[in-house]
């Protein structure tokens, strides 16, 4: 899970930001537990892993350069695993269905990821050969631009998760 960011436009840490009384962070830690989550930080690190739950924790030292930084030292720590499911902190909407769907459709391919109303969105399962790929990342680049050289599935995750990400506190639901 990639939780290094600033929180620059919601004004402070939304990773500890909380909706129906838990952090986002541990929100995600929660749906991902199956798959002995690994959370990316990097701003504010020590106040954001006191609420990361059941999860392994590494810090992205120079998050600042961008997601591309959260990406590779998440990738670096996974070392010789076969694939990873990414999840983001500021997507608590995200459920167990759609990480399931991701990954069985990830099955022969290099990449899989969910899909809303026909928008690419987040869980992605990136492969071993997606993950090879990985460290040529930079700056504010996620793996989106990547995918497109690699053989990757799509589930319609439209009705099973919720892709709303919270940039601000006004998109946090009341």
């Amino acid at each position: 899970m990639l939780a290094a960011g600033a929180g620059t436009r919601f004004g402070g840490p939304k990773q500890l930001a909380e909706v129906e009384g838990t952090p986002l962070v541990a929100r995600v830690c929660a749906v991902a537990a199956p798959w002995a989550p690994l959370v990316v930080l990097g701003a504010r690190a020590d106040e954001v892993r006191a609420a990361v739950i059941d999860a392994q924790v590494v810090v992205a030292d120079d998050w600042a350069t961008g997601q591309a930084a959260s990406l590779r030292a998440g990738v670096a720590a996974l070392a010789d695993a076969d694939a990873a499911l990414v999840l983001l902190a500021d997507m608590p909407f995200v459920t167990r269905a759609v990480c399931e769907a991701v990954i069985s459709a990830g099955e022969g391919h290099d990449a899989a990821r969910a899909t809303y109303d026909g928008r690419p969105g987040h869980p992605v399962l990136l492969g071993r050969a997606v993950l090879d790929a990985v460290p040529s990342l930079s700056g504010d680049q996620g793996a989106r631009d990547l995918l497109t050289r690699f053989d990757v599935a799509t589930v319609d995750a439209t009705g099973l998760a919720d892709p709303t990400d919270i940039d601000t506190p006004e998109d946090l639901p009341t």
